[in-house]
């Protein structure tokens, strides 16, 4: 198995590799087929096809620069989608260690961790001083 590996990383050297458009399309590609053992129809089959044609034609590509500038006019085009799931994603995760409070006076959000009872919080932008419980 690591002479295989070997061979691959060799055969990778100077070819694009995968990037998130390629992740895409292997996802989009991955729930056609999904759809396509339910509901079997040859457009789906051809949709297939080309998709994965695709996207070994990105993989194995050689021309760097112009396969970056595709991914970064997919990344352009996808940004207000993820940007809002990432935030949604991170308040998530924070929301398990912390509570976030807003000042009485200024309305600054801050952020305390959770579990330690009632404390003072100290507004950094204003100086307000407020007792919450975490």
């Amino acid at each position: 198995m690591g002479k295989f590996r070997e061979k691959l990383q060799r055969f990778m050297i100077g070819r694009y590799g995968m990037d998130q458009l390629n992740q895409f399309l292997l996802y989009a590609v991955l729930a056609v087929i999904l759809i396509n053992l339910f509901v079997r129809m040859w457009p789906l089959e051809l949709l297939e096809l080309a998709g994965i044609v695709f996207l070994y034609f990105r993989m194995f590509s050689r021309n760097i620069s112009k396969r970056y500038q595709e991914n970064q006019a997919f990344l352009r085009m996808t940004f207000r989608v993820r940007e809002p799931l990432k935030k949604w994603q991170f308040r998530f995760r924070e929301s398990r260690q912390y509570h976030i409070y807003k000042c009485p006076s200024c309305g600054q959000k801050i952020r305390i961790p959770r579990g330690r009872g009632r404390v003072s919080i100290h507004c950094p932008k204003c100086g307000t001083d407020f007792i919450k419980k975490s």
